[in-house]
């Protein structure tokens, strides 16, 4: 079976749903996308792996792996999405330690937030993409705006099997602040371990320069 490579297209999500989140993924030499539902611990420690101007205070589970991985010369090779039942994706994580390969079993929130800490590929089987891939469909007003959209809205993931990406922007609250006020809230933000506030400060503020 043929793998495709993966890239992630963003985190997004539901308004309708506590702790349901999104992880989107995009062939990289295709326009389908991979939705993959995850929690809020997996969607914060994503997050944060993306962005990479928040660094948090103390180490998360995910980054205490990578510390310990690399404490005793493990390398994380890449990941593989390789099964999908019932809505449940599968995946395997290839590791390597002096030059012998191990294939360990991962849920795949847990192997994408590893991957992107060993700056490991993500890849899937070509036939996982033709059952479980999607193409986003746009209005002509939704088109214009794609190469500024960052988020995909769950709820229609979770609801109808297919999604509209949209832009979320930053809240009211966010775009009366200055940059110095800004710069404040984004520390305050970390500090707390807010994450996903810290991520929202962090574009307002990108926005502005």
């Amino acid at each position: 079976m043929s793998l495709v490579r993966l890239k992630i297209k963003g985190i997004s999500y539901s308004q309708t749903q506590n702790g349901a989140y999104a992880l989107i993924l995009n062939e990289v030499d295709g326009d389908r996308k991979l939705p993959i539902v995850i929690g809020a611990f997996e969607a914060q420690s994503i997050a944060i792996a993306l962005e990479k101007e928040i660094k948090p205070p103390r180490p998360l589970t995910h980054d205490l792996f990578k510390n310990f991985a690399d404490r005793f010369d493990i390398v994380i090779k890449q990941v593989i999405i390789h099964k999908l039942v019932d809505g449940v994706f599968y995946s395997s994580i290839i590791c390597e330690r002096d030059k012998i390969e191990e294939i360990i079993d991962a849920r795949t929130s847990d192997a994408i937030a590893l991957a992107l800490r060993f700056n490991a590929p993500i890849f899937t089987y070509k036939t996982i993409l033709d059952k479980a891939g999607i193409f986003l469909k746009f209005t002509s007003k939704e088109s214009e705006k794609e190469e500024n959209d960052d988020s995909i809205m769950v709820d229609e993931i979770l609801q109808e099997g297919e999604t509209v990406e949209i832009d979320q922007g930053a809240s009211d609250a966010f775009t009366e602040l200055t940059i110095d006020e800004l710069n404040k809230e984004l520390e305050k933000a970390v500090a707390n371990e807010d994450y996903e506030k810290a991520a929202k400060l962090r574009d307002e503020i990108s926005k502005r320069n």
